[in-house]
């Protein structure tokens, strides 16, 4: 009888031991620093999949794929591009907003939702133009683009409106980003095929370009897999490559950086396994994703944080 309860006694012990890994996560297989802590992120996913992961990993809402680029807006609605429109949808997806690329243009690729409420979109093609939309769908700004090259597709990437008012515009294949004053005029370029960087042969298509806080420029390198952060007078002086991640970027396009300092880096080309990696100022991964619906991610959001909002306009 003595033995018998001590089975028992071990038997009861290891069921209590599995429930409090699945309790606290543990064996939770989206999300988990490197340091054994867990990491929760819900984000906004788009690309062959266009989707809320929550951050139980569970999706919350998933509209039509094929997209580009997206935010999810104050009000909670989403603000999606794809090749040939933009629409702002609610969550129970009717449309609010919609604006549908030119017939003279052949390609959309990013829209942002601008402060004066107007949307920021850039369009490709014969005539390549930023373009303010109203929320009414009419064309109020309209500022030509330099991209240096025929190539419908590779002519932009993710445009950004700043602060002061000027656009942020990457430029594949000019291998340089551009920055326009509302008059169209080009008042600053940072080159992206620095010697440094590995020279053109590298490929650094600059594919995502945001302004942060401190003045800086932290740029997504497409072909190139690495995300590189210049100073106001285009010096590298930070920069994540594959040799930091386990060769683990493939075709990184989106990227953002949060408020805590670390950057979220995409990988376009990764239709399996990690798509998504976080890593630190000091190069330490802080959290990766393998979700099924981040498979092939364009671009992305990060919403929260173990339960709290990421605060402010997102850096992506």
């Amino acid at each position: 009888m003595t033995c018998i309860l001590s089975k028992l006694k071990r038997l009861f012990v290891f069921h209590v031991f599995l429930v409090y890994l699945t309790r606290f996560s543990l064996l939770d297989s989206y999300a988990t620093d490197v340091s054994g802590s867990s990491i929760h992120h819900s984000y906004l996913v788009l690309g062959s999949k266009t989707a809320i992961i929550g951050e139980n990993g569970n999706a919350e809402w998933e509209y039509k794929g094929g997209s580009r680029d997206g935010f999810v807006l104050p009000n909670g609605n989403i603000l999606i591009a794809w090749a040939d429109h933009v629409e702002e949808v609610t969550r129970e997806k009717q449309i609010v907003f919609s604006y549908r690329r030119s017939k003279e243009n052949g390609e959309l690729i990013t829209a942002q939702r601008l402060y004066n409420g107007n949307t920021l979109i850039p369009e490709m093609g014969a005539h390549p133009r930023l373009l303010e939309v109203n929320p009414q769908g009419n064309i109020v700004v309209e500022i030509p683009l330099q991209p240096e090259t025929e190539n419908v597709h590779m002519q932009t990437r993710m445009a950004r409106q700043l602060r002061n008012g000027n656009y942020l515009v990457p430029h594949l294949l000019a291998f340089a980003v551009k920055e326009y004053s509302p008059e169209g005029k080009i008042v600053h370029v940072f080159k992206t095929d620095l010697e440094d960087l590995g020279g053109r042969k590298a490929e650094n298509w600059p594919f995502t370009a945001i302004r942060l806080d401190n003045g800086n420029t932290l740029i997504s390198l497409t072909h190139g897999n690495k995300v590189v952060e210049l100073n106001p007078i285009g010096e590298v002086v930070w920069k994540v490559t594959n040799e930091n991640v386990n060769g683990q970027f493939a075709d990184p396009c989106g990227s953002q950086r949060l408020a805590n300092g670390n950057t979220v880096v995409g990988s376009h080309g990764a239709s399996k396994g990690i798509s998504m990696i976080e890593v630190t100022p000091e190069l330490k991964i802080a959290w990766t994703s393998d979700h099924p619906l981040a498979a092939g991610v364009h671009h992305f959001q990060i919403l929260t944080t173990n339960g709290k909002p990421e605060p402010g306009m997102p850096l992506k």
